[in-house]
């Protein structure tokens, strides 16, 4: 299992022109709250977070923040980017307890899709409707993805979120408290053959013009 260090530090100014500031610096605000203690406001480095982003367990993932010395466990809870720059703006991290349940969103993995009955032997195609879950669990118990086995999915089949196999001890947050368990997952279908509209136009043409002989009255005799 991926191991994940944030080395940060404290920082005192707030408010847009700090952050200016420490953007400037290569560095990302961020602040840390949670776990009944008071949040506390911090400075990472923004090629340090880049790295980890770039894998996807991060998002999943208890992590550990190296602050003055001392360690804490937290979660990636949300991240803002800069709308059209490679830039992370703000990175919020929320402290966990090892008794405590969280709610956290993991990916989901289709595996075996190259094997699927359904689109080997069906001529179905597949069609995630669904690529993250949100699960509750305690933080040791957290997955860093769900898999999906697509092996034996026949063409026609839609699974939900009440079919997916949960590790020991993870509930699905979409299933407690009267959630709906037919919320679609994944399905195997047969592809819609889309006509482009020139030849639709033709073939309906077409098949008027016999209906229109069949009703044309015959002229009378002379």
């Amino acid at each position: 299992m991926n191991q994940f260090e944030i080395s940060a530090e404290s920082r005192a100014g707030t408010g847009k022109g700090a952050s200016r500031r420490l953007r400037r610096a290569g560095k990302i605000p961020a602040i840390m709250y949670g776990a009944g203690k008071d949040p506390v406001m911090l400075q990472l480095s923004h090629d340090e977070m880049e790295k980890h982003l770039a894998q996807e367990a991060f998002y999943s993932h208890i992590l550990s923040v190296n602050l003055n010395d001392a360690t804490e466990k937290v979660v990636l809870k949300d991240l803002q980017r800069h709308p059209f720059r490679r830039r992370i703006m703000h990175v919020d991290l929320l402290r966990v307890s090892e008794h405590e349940k969280l709610t956290m969103r993991v990916p989901i993995h289709f595996v075996n899709a190259d094997k699927c009955v359904g689109v080997k032997q069906g001529g179905g195609v597949i069609s995630h409707l669904m690529t993250e879950v949100e699960v509750v669990c305690l933080p040791k118990d957290l997955p860093e993805f769900i898999a999906v086995d697509l092996a034996d999915v026949a063409v026609g089949t839609t699974l939900h979120l009440s079919d997916l196999s949960l590790p020991a001890d993870v509930e699905a947050a979409g299933l407690l408290h009267g959630g709906d368990p037919a919320q679609p997952v994944v399905s195997v279908h047969i592809p819609r053959v889309v006509v482009p509209e020139g030849e639709a136009e033709a073939a309906a043409e077409t098949a008027e013009e016999p209906a229109a002989a069949a009703t044309t009255e015959p002229k009378p005799s002379a």
